[in-house]
């Protein structure tokens, strides 16, 4: 143990080597810059750096502080500027004051740009040379200048002209007569082509699907972003967990460059589990098991079970790339499903088969469906089979957000028919179209309008013979908020098995809604909503249209707003307030 006055000498010791720390950090020389603001400002600070911390870096400083100041100012183009500097020593830090009269810049007087080679005629370039981010009469900037010669560099890179170089790249400047003339030449040689495909692993990816995917074909002239299509579709076909796609540029030769794909597998199996809530279908469990490859023709298959006490489901389907592994798929599948239709307890057991075939921004489907359904409501049943033949066409378009569009447009239109001539026990025609619009109006206001339409054509005795799923109904937080889940259709007196009569609700021949609704976004994440709901699910000749009118509060979540809305119905049986929760987007 120290003795009593080593241990204070010691502590006096650590207490001045702290403030000699602290004060060798503190800055040796302050400077302040006057005369100019701006870029022209941030610049000329930049240049000069960090104030000093040591005598040595000082004196560098001010020595050097004029030529950086000078070549801060002729970076922005000001090569006759009058720059007076004032150092006063006296004081603790050295005060340095930069005063600066930056006069008048220097303009570009003439700008060539020579291109020769096979890019002269490439629309590309022509149009490079339309959009230059410097012009005759602007300020010399020798940033914008060097980002101009390397974007010409970038563009012949992308386009294939692997053997181009500036020839000639001048500047002289005119100082006292403040112009400066520009010269490129910039010399593309040949555009090398697309050469074969070397895939590695061989087997991973048949051949057919693969040409299937290439927005291009060997010998096309190279495109960077031909390229980058090719490897998004690659990864976009959930066969791969990962992609590497590359010009094998030391192999090029006669005109050609040769590609390398590396394709590494996506696991084998994955299983998702979910946990959801909606006031429609209350409490919701959820499994999905998925084989996103099977094998090298591009086969999948995804197992989908869900439970909730209102509407348990499980699905197999299994995906059969055609023509295009993305663009033409053949779907078979099988489901189970349970649901509550108004007042009937409906059991669904169905086989299809279906081919979704997509063209840009449209997606068509021809289907064909065993469906086999059984219904109940005292003292209603019903078990009817059928074969239902359909077509499908979809359309959407947005922009903005996946799960949060700023506007955008969905439709989507089907039609189904069974016949007793194709082994049904019923001949019906059903049609049924959806509309979703989003339009926004600065950061903050939101107007989403919806509207759902759907008509089944059937004889007046086969009336009571169309299944629940087949017929309409509505209510619910995804069709008429204010109303309980799939409660609107066509109501049915009926006496129960203990003779006491009651209306049981069946489903409707027809279905006519739509909404508007306003949204305000209060903070980044949340947004206020109110909206009025209209429709009704009927049979023909018989619409009595329902209304309802509420509020919302929406909080933005990654997979769509988690939407919290009471609704009140102005409908004279059903007059009080509901409450909606639902998570989701739009489309």
């Amino acid at each position: 143990m120290l003795p009593r006055k080593g241990w204070r000498a010691g502590l006096c010791l650590l207490a001045s080597l702290v403030l000699c720390g602290a004060r060798a950090e503190e800055p040796l020389l302050e400077y302040r810059v006057e005369g100019v603001d701006g870029a022209l400002r941030e610049n000329v600070e930049a240049w000069l750096g960090e104030a000093p911390q040591s005598p040595s870096a000082r004196a560098n400083l001010v020595a050097g502080a004029r030529e950086r100041i000078n070549r801060s100012l002729e970076a922005l183009g000001y090569y006759r500027a009058d720059i007076d500097l004032s150092l006063d020593r006296e004081r603790e830090p050295w005060q340095l004051t930069v005063r600066i009269d930056p006069r008048e810049p220097v303009r570009i007087r003439e700008l060539s740009l020579a291109v020769t080679g096979e890019a002269a005629e490439d629309p590309a370039f022509q149009r490079f040379r339309e959009t230059l981010p410097l012009s005759e009469g602007e300020v010399f900037h020798h940033g914008e200048y060097q980002s101009m010669k390397n974007a010409l560099l970038t563009l012949g890179q992308r386009r294939g002209y692997f053997d181009a170089r500036l020839q000639r790249h001048r500047v002289e400047v005119e100082a006292t007569g403040g112009s400066a003339d520009i010269d490129l030449l910039y010399a593309s040689g040949t555009r090398y082509r697309f050469g074969a495909i070397q895939q590695e692993p061989a087997d991973l990816l048949a051949v057919r699907h693969r040409q299937a995917l290439q927005p291009f074909e060997q010998g096309e002239p190279f495109s960077l972003e031909a390229l980058q299509t090719f490897q998004s579709r690659l990864q976009r076909t959930g066969y791969f967990s990962g992609i590497t796609l590359r010009p094998e540029l030391d192999e090029r030769s006669d005109g050609e460059i040769p590609l390398r794909l590396e394709l590494f597998p996506a696991p084998r199996h994955s299983i998702d589990v979910g946990l959801g809530y909606s006031t429609d279908t209350e409490e919701r469990v959820s499994m999905v098991w998925r084989t996103p490859r099977i094998n090298r023709y591009g086969h999948s298959q995804e197992t989908r079970l869900e439970y909730s006490a209102v509407n348990p489901s499980g699905r197999v389907t299994w995906n059969i790339p055609l023509t295009h592994p993305l663009d033409d798929v053949l779907q078979l599948r099988a489901r189970v499903e349970e649901n509550e239709f108004g007042d009937l307890d409906s059991r669904q057991q169905e086989l299809a088969v279906r081919r979704e075939q997509r063209s840009g921004e449209w997606v068509r489907s021809l289907s064909l469906r065993f469906l086999n359904e059984r219904w109940d409501a005292d003292p209603v049943r019903g078990n009817e089979d059928y074969l239902l033949p359909g077509i499908s066409l979809a359309h959407k378009w947005r922009e903005g957000p996946l799960v949060n569009p700023e506007r955008g447009f969905s439709q989507y239109y089907s039609l189904e028919g069974a016949s007793e001539s194709l082994g049904g026990t019923l001949d019906l025609v059903r049609l049924h179209a959806r509309w979703v619009h989003v339009m926004s109006f600065g950061d903050r206001h939101r107007v989403v309008s919806r509207a759902e339409a759907g008509a089944v054509y059937l004889d007046e005795e086969d009336r009571d013979r169309l299944a629940p799923s087949l017929g309409f109904f509505a209510g619910g937080s995804q069709s008429l908020r204010g109303f309980a889940y799939q409660s609107i259709g066509n109501p049915l007196p009926v006496m129960t098995r203990d003779g006491q009569p009651r209306d049981i609700v069946l489903g409707g021949d027809r279905l006519l809604l739509g909404s508007l609704e306003y949204q305000y976004r209060v903070r980044p994440d949340w947004r206020l909503a109110v909206f009025s709901d209209v429709g009704d699910a009927f049979n023909e000749g018989e619409l009595d249209l329902n209304y309802a009118l509420g509020t919302g509060l929406h909080y933005l979540t990654p997979v769509g707003a988690l939407k919290l809305e009471v609704a009140r119905s102005l409908s004279k049986d059903q007059p009080g307030w509901r409450l909606h929760i639902n998570i989701g987007a739009e489309f």
